[in-house]
């Protein structure tokens, strides 16, 4: 059901501390990611899951600790700031923020480094737009008519790997992954899977939030669990246990 993972975790590459947003959905979040590691993040709705891989993005506003990447404190005080730092970020709601449904695949992708397609007056090169594109749906088996196909008429499995494309051509460090699996039919699961542990193998750091705790025991190297905006605890996907994740996940409702 789950690929193998074959790569090796490296040297430590992220430090957070004591994190906590202005809007107080996350209190005191304390944890560190290595180099070709899988951290999973368990918990219920409403365990403060999104609130903590979006304020680690930029997209909330930081109201105190700190986050250090490969040993340099860092603020991430927008997205733009985010993106710079090397962070990549797949939302929840793919259809709702995730992707432009009316505009092409060619859009789609480019859209998070849109920069490095616009010459010095302004203007797009559809052609290196077209071009990169075309990559990556080669790179990612996308099943698409076209570059210029409106990715609302892609499978929810596809659409998730475009957007994942988006982020390779910027070859960021640290991959923030909100359920990515959520609304995609099984066999894409696999896929998806298998890109996420492909992104590990090649030296990647991935945070992934998941619902569904199989997914998390079969992808992971370790699981934080949340509950009620703290982390109740850590735990190592390959020894733990559903019974344990939930009742850690139950910890501070």
């Amino acid at each position: 059901r789950f690929p193998p993972k074959q790569g090796t975790i490296g040297k430590e590459i992220l430090v957070v501390k004591d994190l906590n947003d202005l809007g107080h959905h996350i209190h005191d979040i304390s944890f560190d990611l290595h180099e070709g590691e899988v951290l999973g993040i368990a918990g219920l709705l409403g365990a403060g899951r999104t609130e903590l891989l979006e304020t680690l993005f930029g997209a909330r506003t930081r109201e105190s600790g700190t986050v250090t990447l490969k040993g340099k404190e860092i603020r991430n005080k927008s997205t733009a700031e985010a993106i710079k730092n090397g962070f990549a970020l797949c939302t929840e709601e793919r259809r709702f923020n995730g992707i432009f449904p009316d505009l092409g695949l060619d859009f789609n992708t480019a859209i998070a480094g849109i920069g490095n397609y616009t010459n010095k007056v302004g203007w797009l090169s559809t052609k290196k737009m077209t071009e990169d594109t075309q990559k990556m749906i080669d790179a990612m088996h996308t099943k698409t008519p076209s570059t210029k196909t409106k990715i609302r008429h892609l499978s929810g499995g596809n659409q998730q790997k475009v957007i994942l494309g988006r982020w390779l051509l910027l070859n960021p460090d640290i991959f923030l992954l909100d359920d990515p699996t959520r609304g995609i039919d099984v066999g894409a699961k696999y896929e998806i899977y298998q890109l996420i542990i492909d992104l590990a193998n090649r030296g990647k750091t991935v945070l992934m939030v998941s619902s569904e705790m199989p997914e998390l025991l079969g992808v992971c190297d370790r699981i934080l669990v949340m509950s009620g905006g703290r982390l109740a605890g850590e735990v190592d996907a390959k020894t733990t246990s559903q019974e344990e994740i939930m009742r850690l996940a139950a910890k501070y409702v």
